[in-house]
């Protein structure tokens, strides 16, 4: 199976080089690898021309954040597996795509998440949290629980048939796109008990006390969008269901 990845990159030059190489050298060899770069204006161009002949498709234009990005990057990719990978953060180790390929094949999902390392940005070795995820049922998400967005693996047919990420929701895009898939659809969701991304802390919804009270009121319009049934307290155990990840440091 080919996957797709899609990495969204706006002025890293600090950090892509080794998102890319954490890409590159995975001992999986059927990756369509793509680049969306918002029209940087630091050294980041420069540093992905390096690296021309690994990346699949290229682009470089200004768009309307994140999302929108993703999304070309989705309507570009004809992998049957898409997946993405922050332009601050790294696959954790060379075996990563092929475990969930791997997975993909031997349990027929629609889509494969895994675990997460949120880590020091000037020390990928320092944990400061561990996303350790679960094999879910749909109450769950009722409850506040979601994957990590970066290990969320999907088949590419699913975009198709349910749709690509929302402008209307912010930052909280990506949770909506989840739980659009995961709970109104029903599609079959599998935890791989697997360390997929090593991700650098920080994060445009945590950025200031307005980006998480938008943060907030975005999950809540998800919620309600999405029919869960009592978003309020779904959003109150969304926030607590983070405690434990802090609980877990190196």
């Amino acid at each position: 199976m080919k996957v797709s990845i899609i990495t969204v990159v706006y002025n890293a030059e600090k950090y892509i080089q080794d998102c890319i190489e954490s890409v590159i050298n995975q001992t999986y060899q059927d990756i369509e690898y793509i680049v969306i770069d918002g029209a940087s204006t630091d050294g980041t161009l420069s540093k992905i021309d390096k690296y021309s002949s690994k990346i699949t498709h290229f682009v470089s234009e200004k768009d309307k954040g994140i999302y929108d990005a993703l999304n070309k990057g989705l309507k570009i990719a004809t992998g049957e597996i898409v997946g993405l990978l922050n332009a601050d953060d790294m696959l954790a180790s060379v075996e990563v795509i092929a475990e969930i390929v791997k997975c993909f094949d031997s349990q027929q999902a629609d889509a494969v998440y895994g675990n997460l390392n949120y880590v020091a940005a000037e020390n990928t070795d320092k944990i400061s949290r561990i996303w350790q995820s679960k094999q879910f049922v749909r109450r769950d998400i009722e409850t506040g629980w979601m994957p990590a967005h970066p290990t969320f693996y999907a088949k590419k047919e699913l975009f198709e048939k349910y749709g690509n990420y929302s402008l209307d929701f912010g930052t909280a895009a990506d949770y909506e796109l989840m739980i659009r898939f995961l709970y109104r659809f029903k599609i079959k969701a599998v935890f791989l008990d697997y360390l997929f991304v090593n991700m650098r802390a920080g994060g445009v919804s945590n950025s200031s006390s307005k980006q998480r009270y938008l943060a907030l009121k975005n999950d809540y319009r998800a919620m309600r969008r999405n029919a869960i049934p009592h978003p309020l307290i779904t959003l109150l155990f969304k926030k607590l269901s983070k405690i434990p990840q802090y609980l877990h440091k190196n």
